[in-house]
């Protein structure tokens, strides 16, 4: 006996129309007046990272011999996991200036963007550090990074450079043509922040993110040696797409357009890459 299907009401028809709708809009990242939902991802993002990383040095600080050091280096890289998997296709997310900047000199991401992604990235992470200092109730100092005693803020630097040179070769290169592993790309990313940190934090807390290190320092207004923070990541960044023409070519492609600039609104510099 054969049964028909119930057709649907008007109403359900109306709804189904205006979720089609909405889900359109929210995906038509052509339209730029949708540039605000990576900029909020961008800046929940980071919010998220440094709450993280700032809040073991910080809850080390309050209740002392509950974080160790491999907690509190390890922490930041799951958080960054997670975050690249729930919102990674929203903005790409970057969450730290020197990845902006090195997916933009790549040619994976328009450079009209980079200002707007800094200031958010930066206003996440000072963000983050008020709302640590407001809960703890200890100084936003003790959530940041400076170079261990003994050691010149130059070495520092170096090592801050060498950290991030390694991290943005592994997001560039799991981020570009054949090497694209997509969201498994996450684990890769995560798996090295956590490693560099176990071994690189003795020396200049393995940072690798101006604004990790410019949140907690401008809560607590001490800038001292933040310099190291900019031009190690910086410089490494640069190093990092260098050696990402050597490998791959240039850039522009597509599977690395979208993966730095999430596949909702992809700009493909390179189309056939």
């Amino acid at each position: 006996m054969a049964t028909s299907t119930p057709r649907p009401s008007p109403a359900q028809g109306q709804l189904a129309a205006l979720e089609d709708q909405f889900i359109k809009m929210a995906e038509d990242f052509d339209d730029r007046s949708q540039e605000w939902r990576r900029l909020f991802s961008e800046l929940l993002g980071t919010f998220f990272l440094v709450l993280v990383a700032a809040g073991g040095g910080m809850m080390g600080q309050a209740f002392p011999d509950t974080i160790s050091r491999t907690a509190a280096v390890t922490a930041p890289a799951l958080m960054v996991l997670g975050i690249i998997l729930f919102m990674g296709k929203v903005s790409g997310a970057h969450l730290n200036p020197a990845v902006s900047i090195a997916f933009a000199l790549r040619g994976d991401f328009p450079w009209a963007r980079v200002p707007g992604y800094i200031v958010v990235q930066l206003i996440g992470a000072a963000l983050a550090a008020w709302f640590l200092q407001a809960v703890i109730g200890v100084s936003a100092q003790y959530g940041s990074n400076y170079p261990a005693a003994g050691y010149s803020a130059f070495l520092a630097m170096v090592m801050e450079a060498v950290l991030t040179f390694a991290l943005v070769c592994v997001i560039l290169g799991t981020a570009s043509g054949a090497q694209n592993v997509g969201v498994v790309g996450a684990i890769g990313v995560g798996g090295y922040i956590a490693l560099a940190g176990l071994w690189g934090s003795p020396i200049s807390g393995a940072s690798m993110n101006p604004a990790r290190t410019f949140g907690p320092n401008l809560v607590s207004m001490d800038f001292d040696s933040y310099w190291v923070y900019v031009a190690g990541p910086l410089l490494g960044a640069v190093l990092a797409v260098g050696v990402a023409f050597v490998l791959r070519g240039r850039g522009g492609g597509r599977s690395g357009s979208a993966a730095a600039q999430g596949v909702l609104f992809t700009e493909v510099a390179n189309p056939n890459a």
